[in-house]
């Protein structure tokens, strides 16, 4: 067997999108019996060790996706050479990854999630935080129809 792939989701404090995006697409994966590893973390540090946002996990747990269990993390510069695949949630944490990278390899493992349903129109998923449930909602949807795609696309020979 390969080794998993290995998926990285960032957003800006790890608290709302990149561990909503964590929680479904692990689901998929293991649907899907996908070897991979996902995690998620953020480029600031203002929720290190928090749960998520609670609006969050109750979004989550809407659709059967448990997320209570995870904590907010901090990206850190060793994370290029843990994971594969850097999924930024919008163009300003994909500026700040892209410009954390030191090489040409790493810059090119961060991606704009959104451009996995959007080929290089530069959306961004946006933040609920400061929305309500309703938004929280509209962001999982979101999240839960771009990891169908990414699923689908770890599916293909070169993953497996």
């Amino acid at each position: 067997m390969s080794p998993p792939i290995r998926i990285l989701f960032v957003c800006l404090g790890n608290i709302c999108r990149s561990p909503m995006a964590q929680g479904i697409l692990t689901g998929k994966l293991k649907e899907k019996k996908i070897n991979a590893v996902v995690d998620s973390a953020g480029t600031a540090s203002y929720h290190i060790g928090d749960h998520p946002d609670p609006r969050t996990i109750v979004a989550a747990g809407r659709h059967g996706v448990d997320i209570s269990s995870y904590r907010a993390k901090q990206f850190s510069y060793d994370f290029f050479g843990k994971f594969d695949i850097i999924y930024a949630m919008d163009m300003a944490n994909y500026r700040d990854l892209a410009g954390r990278a030191k090489t040409g390899e790493e810059k090119a493992k961060v991606k704009l999630l959104l451009d996995e349903l959007h080929p290089g129109s530069g959306k961004g998923v946006p933040d609920p935080w400061y929305g309500g449930d309703a938004e929280f909602e509209k962001v999982f949807k979101l999240l839960d129809d771009v990891c169908n795609k990414v699923a689908e696309k770890l599916m293909e020979p070169k993953f497996n």
